[in-house]
C-alpha cells in the first residue's frame, strides 16, 4: 500500500454538508465527504467521512472503486452514532470502505483517517505506536466538535474499529496498556521473521514507544479489533482497562501475524467475556475490502491474493452484517 500508483487513485472530493431530516424508507443512502482535521501536534490529519444522506449514489470516489457514493452529498438525521476506524501498517483511510457503507445502512456516520507517518505514501513515523491513539483521539474530537456533521452527531454513542496495526490502536484507545519494552526484545529473538521484528529491525523502537505515555479516550463505548498486531504486549494487566463491550477478529490462516501471539494472545489476556471470532482459511488482508479490478492491477499481490478456495466477497458480506450489528446492538442503535 506505499505504491506511488494509488496517487492516482486518491482524488480530491467535493465537500459540502446542508443538514436535513431522514426520509430513507428502509436505510439511508450512503454519502462521502473528504475532510482534514487540524492536529495541534502535527500536520492536518487526512479524513474519510461516509454517512447517511437522502441522496443517490451516482459514482465511486477515488480509490474505492466498488462503492458508489453520493460525494459532497447533504447530511440527514438527527443523534447520529459514530464509528472510527484504524488502518494497518502502510494504510490509508479507505482500506475498509466496504464496512463502513455497511455502518452507514445502519444509520452510523464512519470517520476513518490516513495515520500521520504511518500510511502508503509515508513511513517515518511507523514505529512511533503511541502516535496512532493520539491521532484517533483527535479524530474523535474533530468529528465531535468540528466536522461538516458535528452537530448530526450524538457524543454518547461513539464506537471504534481497528485491523492489524489499527486493531493495536483501537485496543490502546480503549484503555489497553501495552508493555512493549518487557515484551517486544524477547519476542523478536524468539520470532525474528514475523513482520514486526522485520520492520523494527533496521530501525529500534523509539524512546516514545518503549516508555510510553498511552493516549486512552473514555468517549470509545464499543470496540471491534482485526487481526490486532503487538497483541503479546498487552497481557492481562494491560488489558484490564478495556472495559467496553469488544468484538475480536482472527485469521485463521494469518501469514503476517501467526499465532498464537497476536489475536490469540489478546483473547486469552482479557479478563472479561468478549465476541471472539475466528475466520477459517482466511489471511491477513483478508479484512481488508475486496479488491476491484484497478486495485488488483495496481497494488501489491498480498493484499488482494486470498487463499484458494476462500471467498473473500462472501467473507466480507457476514464480517460487515456481523460489525454493523454489534456495533448497533452496543451503541444502542436500532435497526433500519
Amino acid at each position: 500500500m506505499r505504491s506511488p500508483r494509488l496517487l492516482a487513485l486518491l482524488a480530491t472530493l467535493a465537500l459540502a454538508g446542508a443538514a436535513s431530516t431522514p426520509t430513507w424508507a428502509s436505510e439511508p443512502h450512503v454519502g462521502f465527504m473528504r475532510l482534514s482535521a487540524p492536529d495541534a501536534s502535527g500536520p492536518p490529519i487526512e479524513v474519510g467521512v461516509w454517512y447517511p444522506t437522502d441522496t443517490a449514489e451516482t459514482a465511486p470516489a477515488g480509490g474505492m472503486e466498488s462503492l458508489p457514493v453520493a460525494i459532497g452529498a447533504p447530511v440527514v438525521g438527527q443523534h447520529l452514532p459514530l464509528v472510527v476506524m484504524s488502518h494497518g501498517n502502510g494504510g490509508w483511510f479507505g482500506g475498509h470502505y466496504d464496512t463502513a457503507a455497511a455502518l452507514v445502512r445502519k444509520g452510523f456516520v464512519v470517520a476513518a483517517l490516513t495515520h500521520t507517518g504511518d500510511n502508503y505514501r509515508d513511513q517515518s513515523r511507523a514505529l512511533e505506536m503511541t502516535e496512532r491513539p493520539r491521532q484517533l483521539g483527535v479524530l474523535i474530537g474533530y468529528m465531535l466538535d468540528a466536522s461538516p456533521m458535528h452537530a448530526r452527531i450524538d457524543p454518547a454513542k461513539v464506537g471504534a474499529f481497528g485491523f492489524s496495526s489499527g486493531g493495536f490502536t483501537v485496543l490502546a484507545a480503549a484503555g489497553g496498556e501495552p508493555n512493549l519494552a518487557a515484551t517486544f526484545p524477547a519476542h523478536c529473538l524468539k520470532h525474528p521473521g514475523n513482520y514486526d521484528c522485520r520492520l523494527s529491525a533496521s530501525k529500534p523502537l523509539p524512546a516514545s514507544t518503549l516508555a510510553p505515555t498511552w493516549t486512552h479516550d473514555a468517549r470509545i463505548k464499543a470496540v471491534v479489533s482485526a487481526a490486532p498486531a503487538l497483541g503479546f504486549s498487552f497481557g492481562r494487566e494491560g488489558l484490564k482497562g478495556v472495559t467496553q463491550p469488544l468484538q475480536l477478529w482472527k485469521a485463521g490462516d494469518d501469514e503476517i501475524l501467526p499465532d498464537p501471539d497476536y489475536a490469540e494472545a489478546v483473547h486469552r489476556a482479557l479478563p472479561r467475556a468478549h465476541d471472539y471470532r475466528v475466520v477459517p482459511g482466511a489471511r491477513h488482508f483478508d479484512f481488508l475490502a475486496p479488491c476491484g479490478p484497478q486495485a488488483a492491477r495496481q497494488l501489491p499481490s498480498p493484499l488482494c491474493a486470498s487463499a484458494p478456495g476462500f471467498d473473500r466477497a462472501a467473507f466480507h458480506a457476514d464480517f460487515n452484517r456481523q460489525v454493523a450489528t454489534f456495533f448497533a446492538t452496543h451503541l444502542g442503535v436500532g435497526e433500519r
